[in-house]
């Protein structure tokens, strides 16, 4: 017996030892299958070219707006090519850069002689003027959607007010005008209401009167058009959003199962009131994290070109409950959003809107965007066009010259000639004559004469 104690005292741990091992074996596979059912947290970021090449182009033309702003505040709204460098130091350029950079648009930029002084100034051309006054009218005609606009923003923030100062900073990309503090917000007193706060001395603006009509999200919308018109499951379709993958992106078949499980999920309306709710659970934080996407989505529907930087975002993040590392959280959802480092020297992050884009260009677009895409078109045509249309306008001015000469040069002719003709059909008797009209003239005259 005693020597069977040691055998059996050897036994016993080594088989709770392999019994531990198993469990733990099968704790941790288990725990890796959970965990690929979710989203991954880091996923690789997949660049789409579609995107980028936008922003590049949107790069100029926030160069081109600097100088266009530059020209149209001086008093005849031309610059001399003497005060160009000095003037374009304010908007970052260096020496010499500046006149080369506007050499490039010729579209836009036109160089000219002054008549009485003989210098050469920049001004712009008649397209740009045109581009600039459409969309100012375009801006002007889309109030009413922008008053709406910014209610719907309010309402997305808990407390149904945001600073002044965050809106102004996006009010480009809400379709606002520069003074939609007195144009807007102070012109609907019956929806908005500005105040100072006493804490942080910055103004707010407050939505007056929450509309449950307007608590309505573009993707609800979306979705509803699409189980009418396609005939989804509205099981499936319920809480799902669009997403489309950038090209390359490496789609796994545990991600898949993620991704579908995640479409079911059900979450709170970003519209909807969450502070009754208890948030503590691990099912009320999945659906938070899932509203902060809903959010997003709604706030970059709000913008005229389904568009806005990552920065800006990040200025609404305490009011509308958004994560800390905006960042990351919106790289585990690249189906539907893009972020692209392009536009500024990768300093800014901007984030588009997938479901909104085909073929680098918006499916619906507005008045204002279709006006702000002039300006990119300007841009991107090629100056020796603009050298060969201002040869094609000098010729076809040169042709009106030589057509009005010769037009008037024939009538002359023709003038003249008649006169030459009807003298020789009067001197051969071949017009019909009255004798007596010389003879009557000078009978009207004495008569005129004696009468007077």
């Amino acid at each position: 017996m005693q020597s069977l104690r040691p055998l059996n005292a050897r036994v016993f741990p080594t088989t709770s030892l392999l019994c531990k091992h198993v469990f733990y074996y099968s704790f941790t596979l288990i725990r890796s299958m959970s965990q690929s059912t979710s989203i991954p947290k880091k996923i690789q970021r997949v660049r789409d070219h579609g995107y980028d090449n936008y922003m590049e182009v949107h790069k100029k033309i926030l160069k081109v707006l600097k100088f266009q702003d530059l020209i149209l505040t001086q008093p005849n709204q031309a610059i001399c090519t003497a005060r160009l460098d000095t003037l374009s130091r304010r908007l970052g350029f260096k020496q010499y850069e500046a006149g080369a950079f506007v050499l490039k648009f010729p579209h836009i930029f036109e160089i000219y002689e002054h008549p009485i002084q003989r210098i050469l100034y920049f001004r712009l051309t008649r397209k740009a003027i045109l581009q600039i006054e459409q969309e100012k009218q375009a801006l002007a005609a889309q109030i009413p959607d922008a008053v709406t606009c910014l209610r719907k923003l309010l309402m997305l923030s808990n407390t149904g007010r945001l600073r002044l100062e965050h809106i102004r900073i996006a009010h480009l990309d809400l379709g606002l005008p520069e003074d939609f503090e007195f144009s807007v917000v102070l012109k609907y007193p019956q929806y908005f209401r500005l105040f100072d706060a006493t804490d942080t001395r910055s103004k707010y603006i407050e939505i007056v009167e929450r509309d449950p009509s307007l608590a309505v999200c573009a993707i609800e919308k979306l979705r509803e058009k699409e189980y009418r018109e396609k005939g989804i499951d509205a099981e499936n379709s319920r809480f799902s959003f669009i997403v489309n993958f950038p090209p390359g992106f490496k789609i796994g078949k545990y991600y898949k199962i993620a991704v579908w499980k995640w479409q079911r999920l059900p979450y709170w309306s970003p519209y909807e009131d969450v502070s009754g709710y208890d948030l503590r659970s691990l099912e009320a934080q999945k659906r938070m994290e899932k509203r902060a996407v809903a959010t997003i989505h709604e706030l970059l529907s709000l913008t005229v070109e389904k568009k806005i930087t990552l920065e800006r975002i990040a200025h609404f993040r305490l009011a509308m409950n958004l994560p800390k590392k905006l960042k990351e959280f919106l790289l585990q959802h690249q189906g539907i959003f893009y972020i692209s480092t392009r536009g500024n020297h990768g300093k800014l992050h901007t984030v588009f809107l997938r479901e909104a884009y085909r073929k680098g260009e918006l499916i619906e677009p507005n008045d204002l965007y279709l006006a702000r895409r002039k300006l990119a078109e300007l841009i991107l045509l090629s100056p020796r066009k603009a050298h060969v249309d201002r040869e094609l306008g000098n010729l076809r001015r040169d042709r009106e010259q030589d057509e009005r000469a010769r037009i008037k040069s024939g009538y002359a002719e023709e003038r003249s000639g008649s006169f030459m003709v009807e003298d020789e059909l009067a001197m051969h008797g071949e017009i019909g004559v009255d004798p007596d009209f010389s003879e009557k003239e000078r009978t009207t005259d004495e008569d005129t004469h004696f009468s007077d």
